[in-house]
């Protein structure tokens, strides 16, 4: 059993490495998520460094834009992942085409459309894995919630989430990237969040 308290205080001022070698290091089934956005190749490198064969988990809404699909394909074969993808049970295509596609965030439609598409496909690749550690590539400076997480925490089903890189600027991203030659998308569009600075619900409901 993992203290998270005291966990936190043994790792404040740590490298994202050396964070996420300690979390693996505690770990019997680790996995780590990724969206495929900008900067994700980080946390994925940092990941597979350490352990080559880490579940990584994409819940994939269908709705990224193409520039998104095509790295993803570049970073899963530069890495060589152990990828599962969980998509949701209403395709993108079907929502568009019969069920009013995408709500504006002010439409009560809105939250339904956030578990169809995000929420629910999350738990179920949660129950389907049963990770005891669950390495994310939040950021303190993303979001005003992210401002006051801590780099170890307890999420959902009581597993451990770790955020290596919660404390890293966009440029400490955008370094490691160049300096190991990992691809970033340069579009990127959630539909459960619709606007910059918005939570979908993931690090928040769950």
């Amino acid at each position: 059993m993992i203290d998270i308290e005291k966990a936190n205080a043994e790792l404040e001022g740590a490298t994202p490495q050396a964070i996420i070698e300690w979390a693996l290091g505690q770990a019997n089934k680790p996995i780590v998520t990724t969206n495929f956005g900008p900067h994700e190749a980080v946390i994925l490198h940092m990941a597979t460094q350490v352990n080559p064969n880490i579940p990584v988990i994409w819940i994939d809404s269908g709705y990224n834009v193409r520039d998104t699909y095509k790295v993803a394909e570049e970073i899963i074969e530069k890495l060589n992942l152990n990828l599962e993808v969980y998509t949701p049970k209403v395709s993108a295509a079907r929502r568009d085409a019969a069920l009013g596609g995408i709500p504006s965030v002010d439409d009560e439609a809105h939250a339904e459309f956030t578990e169809q598409f995000k929420l629910e496909p999350f738990r179920r690749a949660m129950a389907d894995q049963a990770p005891d550690i669950w390495l994310t590539a939040v950021r303190s400076e993303q979001t005003e919630f992210r401002k006051d997480m801590s780099v170890v925490e307890t999420g959902p089903n009581g597993v451990v989430k770790v955020a290596p890189v919660l404390h890293w600027k966009e440029a400490d991203m955008m370094t490691y990237l160049e300096e190991n030659g990992l691809p970033t998308p340069d579009h990127y569009f959630d539909p459960t969040k619709a606007q910059f600075g918005r939570e979908c619900g993931l690090h928040t409901k769950l």
